[in-house]
């Protein structure tokens, strides 16, 4: 398909093939449907009205934000920072530079750690959560919405982060049951002596050493801080794995997404802390070991 020149735009349709051949041109992986977001998105209409749109005419104004737009992702920088959201479970995430974008994967996180509070507790029971690595606040804030009566910590070294979940928070009208805390991972809730029911962690899992290896769209945008797992990937996988004896409950839950390849290794600590009975790991959609649950059941 030619690209399209920008004087012989007159209606949304044209806009979209020009968006699209465009987009094509610059390598993105979707062209067709980024388009169609990102002219979506200045238009400020849903799916069905841009649709019914396409005959209609479109403005110089709009064309030249529409083409801003598809500068920035040429340039390769992530459409989720250019539109300024991701979905995540349902709900839209204000997303930003400052925090890694949510992924589809950790939606089976949410589904797990549902799943299994409720082998263990009444649907009814108030339960104290805390995620250690806040970002956007897609783990903290969903499991908010999705259960009322839970009261949920989350913890992030990054103010940035906390910034920006505190306006997911509020979106959401979840933000007088979320406690944010700004802090390095364990030690917060460790200084206040607390014991909680459910811990749940997505934390930066990459080797340092491949960190310079990711797509340039990861490692040119997304912050390294929530990329950077350390040497070997598991250093705050051990830190909180060392601490579980002193956070969790004497009947608790810990819910962790692990990278590929670490399942079994991040299994081991969880039981070599002494504080987990039982482990369970679940696959991703691309057959992934990617989430594991523990239980510990004893006093």
């Amino acid at each position: 398909m030619p690209a399209h020149k920008m004087d012989s735009i007159n209606n949304v349709r044209e806009a979209l093939l020009w968006a699209s051949s465009f987009l094509e041109e610059a390598g993105t992986k979707d062209p067709r449907f980024e388009a169609e977001l990102m002219i979506r998105h200045v238009l400020k209409m849903n799916r069905a009205s841009f649709l019914a749109s396409m005959p209609d005419p479109i403005q110089e104004e709009e064309i030249a934000s529409i083409r801003m737009l598809l500068k920035r992702r040429a340039a390769h920088e992530p459409i989720q920072y250019i539109l300024g959201e991701q979905n995540f479970y349902g709900r839209d995430f204000i997303v930003a530079p400052g925090v890694l974008i949510p992924r589809p994967e950790t939606e089976l996180l949410i589904e797990q750690v549902l799943l299994h509070s409720q082998r263990i507790w009444s649907a009814e029971q108030p339960l104290s959560v805390v995620d250690f690595g806040t970002g956007s606040g897609a783990i903290t804030l969903t499991l908010a919405a999705e259960k009322p009566n839970w009261q949920l910590t989350t913890v992030d070294i990054s103010l940035d982060a906390i910034a920006i979940a505190k306006q997911n928070a509020e979106r959401l009208d979840v933000e007088k049951r979320v406690r944010f805390i700004q802090g390095d991972l364990v030690e917060p809730i460790l200084e206040t002596g607390e014991r909680v029911d459910i811990i749940v962690s997505n934390p930066p899992y990459i080797p340092s050493t491949d960190v310079d290896e990711l797509d340039r769209e990861v490692l040119g945008y997304e912050p390294r801080l929530a990329l950077d797992g350390g040497a070997d990937g598991y250093i705050f996988y051990r830190r909180i794995c060392e601490a579980l004896p002193q956070l969790l409950a004497p009947t608790g839950l810990v819910a962790f997404e692990v990278g590929i390849y670490q399942a079994n290794t991040v299994a081991q600590l969880m039981k070599e802390s002494g504080a987990i009975d039982e482990v369970f790991i679940y696959p991703d959609l691309a057959g992934i070991d990617r989430i594991i649950v523990g239980y510990r059941l004893h006093n």
